[in-house]
């Protein structure tokens, strides 16, 4: 009996579960989060990858490579999608976690690009039903609220460009972990992260915040690391190497159904009719995208790219 299906469910839960923990650390600049969740999920991988090092090393296009995966998975996909959890009087809790489905959308189109994986006919409809789906998702009844400054635009691009970056990098991720093993690219991705996250705390002007997280806050970060971060997604990638992608993309609906759950019955957020419908189509949508594009989902189809 395989239980890869359901490693990939309670990884899909515990990403669910993610915006909590962030939530929690309001009073911090979100690059700052950023900086410590990776600081301690490389402690945490550190001798894994001490162990790894010695067994296989990076060509020069490879670490290219993982060094545009930090950038834009490690920092900016990690910045904006905290930084929309944050805007919570603007965005729902779920809407954020919705529109993170339109990952794979990305995903395919860059593998396209940098991989040469040409995407199936069926796709490009079903993408355009996607996004489609997806702008109805974070606009009730599709009406743009364009009130209090755009506030709710600005935090649903946020939202947006995480769902662009995660997605985005996986094609760089897979071409890296195409001679490598997940642990070993997972820990250099992290080593690469830490450097250029601590030098977007200088440039966002937030050092000062580095001596200001408290022994709690601390605590937060270390269990987003080995919970929501280090540890969903060591169990993601171990159900993933004994699961037909078509049955990993239907167990990864948990992800986006876990956060539906916690926006109503921890915050009380009741969405608009229209939203509940549109996220049907976008999941059932990007079902059909991961099932169509098995290369570029296998490697993709998470919350967040290695």
């Amino acid at each position: 009996m395989s239980y890869g299906p359901l490693l990939i469910f309670i990884a899909a839960v515990l990403w669910g579960l993610d915006g909590i923990l962030r939530r929690s650390l309001y009073s911090l600049p979100p690059i700052t989060i950023v900086f410590f969740e990776h600081l301690i999920g490389l402690i945490v991988i550190a001798p894994f990858l001490w162990k790894a090092w010695s067994k296989e090393k990076l060509e020069k296009k490879e670490w290219y490579a993982l060094g545009i995966v930090a950038l834009l998975s490690g920092v900016l996909g990690t910045l904006f999608f905290t930084t929309a959890l944050l805007k919570v009087s603007f965005i729902s809790f779920s809407v954020v976690y919705l529109i993170q489905k339109l990952q794979p959308v990305f995903a395919v189109a860059m593998a396209w690009i940098v991989l040469g994986e040409r995407p199936t006919r069926q796709y490009l409809p079903w993408a355009a039903l996607a996004l489609v789906a997806g702008y109805f998702v974070t606009f009730p009844s599709g009406i743009v609220n364009l009130s209090e400054g755009g506030a709710h635009v600005i935090a649903a691009l946020l939202a947006l460009l995480a769902a662009i970056c995660w997605g985005g990098s996986t094609a760089l991720s897979r071409y890296t972990l195409l001679n490598h093993s997940n642990t070993f690219i997972t820990g250099v991705r992290f080593l690469i992260t830490v450097p250029i996250a601590l030098l977007f705390v200088w440039m966002l002007g937030a050092g000062g915040s580095l001596t200001a997280v408290t022994p709690m806050q601390l605590g937060t970060l270390a269990l987003i690391a080995v919970s929501t971060g280090m540890l969903a997604l060591w169990i993601y990638y171990r159900g993933l190497t004994t699961t037909p992608v078509r049955i990993a993309a239907l167990m990864e609906l948990a992800y986006p159904t876990t956060a539906v759950l916690v926006d109503y019955f921890l915050y009380g957020t009741i969405l608009a009719w229209s939203q509940y419908l549109a996220a049907a189509v976008l999941l059932f949508a990007m079902y059909k995208v991961a099932r169509l594009n098995a290369p570029a989902s296998h490697a993709a189809a998470g919350v967040q790219s290695v």
